[in-house]
């Protein structure tokens, strides 16, 4: 399998209401000394001759090597990070459980002190990039597992066992359709999409061609509906949730992953919260008129009386 290099994580979908479900992007800004009394700062070292100590200059040159030996070992942590994405994604592939020595032997290696910190930011863009959760399983043998996300009984790779998970991207974009109040256009999908620098026509390196998997294979695994909008002229398309998204999406928990892709919480989205939780409700009712139904189909079964 080829290395998976991920350089960051997904922006955030946006919605109509207030608290917009949009990534938030912190500018880096320069700030700069103020320039006030630098004409007094040279007098006076003029005074002193104009000259700094060789002392001064060894401890200056030793300030300015110390971040410069802090950014290095976060690039090489960051290396470490995608490396791990590529060895969990391939053990996804292949089905197979892994443990804390596997990965440190087979990719942290010399750096197992930041096994923690690395394992971390991994998981991270495991869950927000693939829809996968990384899950420890036996804290005594520290094994793990990879879990798709919200339970889907889609494995995200179709029928190409060796492509890439897409469980991710299905997540967002039914995201998407919950937020937009069950119903989202299909440029109010690629709007979103295109933050995330996927378009469609144009090959992604894990998603393939957008296009075709959002409007034909999410919609023949029935994720998806994919459909004119009434009375459109010119046509126009929207997208709404498939039989199987209603079936196996808890709304709540998915609500809770879009709030962490935001860094706020459920509440923060009232009308989507209060659905979520009609959601749960409806939910454990079904669960337990299925129990009961068990139940009662027991009782039949062990009062039944054989003739012989």
């Amino acid at each position: 399998m080829e290395d998976v290099s991920i350089s960051g994580t997904p922006s955030s979908p946006q919605g109509p209401q207030s608290a917009s479900f949009s990534s938030t992007v912190t500018t880096g800004t320069s700030l700069n000394r103020s320039t006030e009394g630098s004409s007094s700062q040279e007098e006076m070292e003029k005074s002193d001759g104009g000259s700094s100590s060789q002392g001064e200059m060894e401890q200056s040159s030793t300030l300015q090597s110390l971040p410069d030996l802090e950014n290095l070992h976060i690039d090489l942590l960051d290396e470490k990070v995608e490396l791990l994405i590529s060895f969990l994604l391939q053990k996804y592939q292949m089905r197979e459980p892994v443990t804390k020595a596997d990965m440190i032997g087979n990719v942290v290696k010399e750096y197992k002190d930041d096994f923690v910190e690395i394992l971390r930011s991994a998981s991270e863009r495991m869950e927000l990039v693939f829809g996968l959760d990384v899950k420890e399983v036996d804290p005594i043998s520290h094994s793990y597992t990879l879990a798709n996300k919200l339970d889907l009984t889609y494995n995200g790779m179709l029928s190409d066992q060796q492509g890439m998970p897409k469980t991710g991207l299905l997540i967002i974009i039914l995201g998407v359709i919950f937020m937009e109040g069950n119903c989202a256009t299909e440029e109010e999908v690629w709007k979103v999409l295109n933050m995330m620098d996927i378009y469609s026509g144009r090959k992604h390196f894990i998603f393939g061609e957008p296009g075709r998997l959002i409007t034909s294979d999410l919609v023949k695994e029935k994720y998806l509906k994919y459909q004119q909008v009434p009375t459109s002229d010119p046509p126009r398309y929207e997208f709404l949730w498939g039989p199987r998204a209603h079936a196996e999406v808890n709304k709540m928990k998915l609500l809770e992953f879009l709030a962490k892709i935001h860094g706020t919480n459920p509440k923060s989205f009232p009308s989507q919260y209060e659905e979520a939780l009609r959601d749960e409700e409806e939910r454990a009712r079904a669960r337990i008129e299925a129990t009961a139904g068990t139940s009662a189909m027991a009782s039949a079964s062990s009062g039944f009386s054989h003739p012989y």
